[in-house]
């Protein structure tokens, strides 16, 4: 192939060291591994991008995907031998020969998610928040859901909540890259903010008064917050006691519950054929 890329010789440049991850408000970089997350990280380019680590020797189809990519979007590329990758990268994670530096991803205000949202014209705007989600690899797995089911955006608490590090964005695929999240002070305040903007809070609980398919149409179409709570947890009662509706997700096996991004992924694309069809009609 035709390439742009520098050789490890060829340039006084070396890779930098990666730093710790902090919150996304802050300035540290981070070392985004994986080939999912780092293409969706050079496509979006929602935040600082500035170098892309290939391990050297002979692409695969993929590697030279990202190459195009990051040589499109002017960020330097360097070839490393593998070794020099693994040190570089300090992970257990496997980066599949891929690494890139990248600032923090954007995180927004209430209002700034709220803008975005209203951006949607049709079927009804949908948020997702977060209460006590804590797991990054659950909130980057919830995020991939609620990206591809057309989620305007995720709204995450500055206490349990985790930060915006490279665990969430490559348990999501990538979807961070994309789904605009907003950091909130406190839930409650936030959900009383959205309701007061005509937003139905619908959260998730076991014992609801109803389950999903049980619901009337009327009831979970429209602008709609959806609240999800930690495994074993839960909602907190609460963020329970402040919602419009609550919802338990029929369960027909032995066990007695899913995890929270298999629980997101039923509500939210329940909700999304809902809004589908009330569009068609």
């Amino acid at each position: 192939m035709a390439t742009a890329r520098r050789q490890p010789h060829q340039s006084r440049r070396r890779p930098s060291t990666p730093r710790t991850d902090r919150r996304a408000s802050g300035s540290f970089d981070q070392w985004l591994t994986g080939l999912h997350a780092v293409r969706e990280a050079l496509r979006a380019q929602r935040r600082r991008l500035d170098q892309l680590l290939l391990r050297s020797g002979r692409l695969r189809a993929e590697h030279e995907e990202l190459a195009n990519l990051a040589r499109a979007a002017g960020i330097d590329i360097v070839e490393v031998d593998g070794q020099q990758l693994d040190r570089l990268i300090e992970s257990d994670e496997n980066h599949q020969g891929v690494a890139l530096k990248a600032g923090p991803l954007p995180e927004l205000s209430l209002v700034e998610l709220l803008e975005i949202a209203s951006r949607k014209t049709e079927g009804g705007r949908r948020l997702l928040a977060l209460d006590g989600v804590e797991d990054p690899q659950n909130v980057g797995a919830v995020a991939r859901v609620a990206e591809s089911a057309g989620v305007s955006g995720m709204i995450l608490t500055e206490r349990r909540a985790p930060a915006l590090t490279t665990s969430v964005a490559r348990a999501s695929a990538g979807a961070i890259e994309w789904l605009p999240v907003a950091r909130v002070a406190n839930l409650g305040r936030a959900l009383s903010e959205l309701q007061a903007k005509d937003y139905w809070v619908l959260a998730a609980a076991l014992g609801a008064e109803g389950t999903l398919y049980q619901m009337e149409d009327r009831l979970l179409t429209g602008n709609l917050v959806v609240v999800l709570g930690a495994e074993g947890r839960g909602v907190r009662p609460s963020t329970l006691d402040q919602a419009d509706h609550r919802v338990e997700i029929p369960m027909k096996g032995h066990v007695g519950s899913l995890n929270v991004s298999t629980a997101g992924a039923v509500l939210l694309y329940d909700l999304l054929r809902r809004a589908e069809c009330a569009a068609g009609d």
